[in-house]
């Protein structure tokens, strides 16, 4: 990548203070255009904090050159830039400036009750009382623009009898030209006196651009006035509107003179008005699109103008302090992962630790209680019958021999419930071989489906569940259901094995908790692998269930 050199493109005092005065000579001169051009050239090179003055006249030429060519939207986004800058220097007499900037870009676009809205907030800065009046003539005038003339009238009037306003014609000219216009829109004949005197107080004054558009403004009610009385004396008055916006540069009002014209004039006069409100219209429209781009792409080339300067002077500092930094935070990380990983390892040793020994304590607990509960239990009746009983006896012999034999089957029950399960291609077979140890001369049971599902599709953890929970069902079946049948039956179907247990015992008395919680273990494992376990809660007719698992 080639290297670039830093480029200097601040202005010296000498250049900011000829742009400053060309912008100022091209705005009195309604050159908008070269106006915003030389304005913004230097807007990011005068410090509000140092210069205040010059600032905020830079900037309003900004503004008032936006809105001159309908940039409204662009001049909205200037007079916010503004009042950022006016808020970290807490000026009153420039807010003011700005916000009636912002209430008059509303007014432009119709919206009336925003445009009151900032008007009524210029009226909170007390700086003197003339622009405190002029705050309360601009609200009054929202009134009016919106048609309800009665409240303009209330707001208007009672300035007329303020002494500041008769010493200030140009305030006194406008507040007349809007009376006279209520008035005409009430009906109230005396509108014209109020209409004429507004027009004889604008025609004495200097030609400044307020008050060329207040005068066109004065035309556009004469016209009005007279259109139903007089037609001769409105198409005066038309004219004299469209020669004034055409002075000053007006567009819009040339339009909406050219539009009087075409409406009161005939034939040829009347085609010529609507040839030039054609070309004037389509040359508008295609002009504040340019002038739109025009002052978007100054501002834009003009911000990144001064940012690329900015961002090279500070490139080469911020490369080398990433590159310091680099080691650092290289350093920092690695040995946060370092730290992590053993924190994560320990973690898991232990965790494994703990469950290793929770998982031995459990089997140790069920062990342990399986000894006590049935096989100490029967060494224990078998020793007190060997010592009571005559051993001789053929008949105690093998009664003894009988007792012998149900310790032999007990121990080797609990030896296979905690025994090693072979899930290989063995699982059947040893599946098979569990469950016909609990045959007797008493239980008979019956398999179905076993030796034709293929087991070897289906996943160790199930395979041992399902080992389990028939295992823990048999036994439970042994223990207290009294069962003369048993009927265990599998089958695969789709995606799932489905298999159902029967048995012909006392059943579960399910409103018991006790024995509803005998099988809440079965419940557990089944739950583990995503199956579902349902119980029939039919007392004295046995015990079924059907099991539910996904392969």
């Amino acid at each position: 990548m080639q290297k670039r050199e830093p480029i200097d493109v601040s202005k010296d005092k000498k250049q900011v203070d000829k742009y400053y005065q060309l912008a100022n000579n091209y705005y009195d001169n309604n050159k908008y255009d070269s106006a915003f051009y030389y304005s913004n050239k230097i807007r990011l090179d005068i410090n509000p904090k140092l210069e205040l003055k010059k600032y905020a006249t830079n900037m309003f030429i900004i503004v008032a050159s936006q809105q001159m060519k309908g940039d409204y939207a662009g001049a909205e986004n200037s007079i916010v830039e503004a009042l950022n800058s006016f808020e970290r220097i807490n000026t009153k007499k420039y807010k003011y400036k700005f916000y009636n900037l912002l209430a008059y870009n509303h007014m432009s676009q119709k919206n009336y009750s925003e445009a009151r809205f900032y008007y009524k907030k210029t009226a909170t800065y007390y700086l003197d009382k003339r622009r405190k009046l002029l705050s309360v003539i601009n609200i009054g005038h929202t009134y009016k623009e919106e048609k309800q003339y009665k409240k303009a009238l209330n707001i208007l009037l009672p300035l007329l009898k303020d002494q500041t306003i008769q010493n200030h014609t140009y305030y006194k000219a406008g507040i007349l030209n809007d009376i006279g216009y209520c008035y005409f829109k009430l009906g109230n004949t005396i509108a014209l006196s109020y209409l004429k005197k507004s027009l004889k107080l604008f025609s004495n004054m200097d030609s400044t651009a307020d008050n060329n558009y207040d005068i066109t403004a004065n035309y556009y009610y004469l016209h009005e006035y007279y259109l139903e009385k007089d037609k001769k004396t409105a198409l005066h008055y038309a004219k004299l509107l469209y020669q004034k916006a055409t002075e000053y540069n007006n567009p819009d009002d040339r339009l909406l003179a050219l539009s009087l014209l075409i409406k009161n004039t005939e034939g040829s006069e009347s085609k010529k008005y609507a040839l030039k409100y054609i070309s004037l219209n389509d040359s508008i429209t295609d002009i504040r699109q340019k002038a739109k781009n025009f002052f978007a792409k100054l501002k834009f080339d003009s911000k990144k103008e001064k940012e690329e300067n900015i961002k090279l002077k500070t490139e080469r500092e911020l490369l080398t302090a990433q590159e310091r930094n680099k080691n650092i935070i290289t350093t920092f990380v690695i040995t946060i992962l370092l730290i992590n990983t053993g924190f994560i390892y320990y973690y898991l040793i232990e965790k494994n630790k703990k469950e290793k020994l929770q998982t031995a304590y459990n089997t140790e607990t069920r062990i342990a209680k399986k000894l006590h509960d049935e096989l100490a239990n029967e060494i224990y009746q078998t020793i007190n019958f060997a010592e009571t009983q005559d051993l001789s006896s053929p008949n105690v012999s093998e009664k003894l021999l009988e007792n012998l034999d149900n310790i032999y089957a007990t121990t080797r029950n609990i030896s296979r419930e905690n025994n090693y399960i072979e899930t290989e291609h063995l699982f059947s077979e040893n599946l098979k071989e569990m469950i016909a140890s609990f045959n007797s001369k008493t239980t008979n049971i019956i398999i179905n489906g076993l030796e034709e599902l293929d087991w070897t599709s289906i996943s160790k953890l199930k395979k041992i569940t399902i080992y389990r929970v028939i295992q823990e069902l048999l036994v439970n079946m042994k223990k207290h259901s009294k069962s003369t049948l048993v009927l265990i039956s599998f089958k695969r179907k789709e995606n799932k094995l489905h298999f159902n247990y029967y048995d012909n015992g006392i059943g579960i008395d399910f409103e018991k908790p006790i024995k509803k919680n005998g099988l809440q273990n079965i419940e557990n494992r089944i739950s583990t692998i995503n199956g579902k376990i349902t119980f029939e809660k039919n007392q004295n007719k046995g015990l079924k269930s059907n099991i539910t698992i996904p392969t």
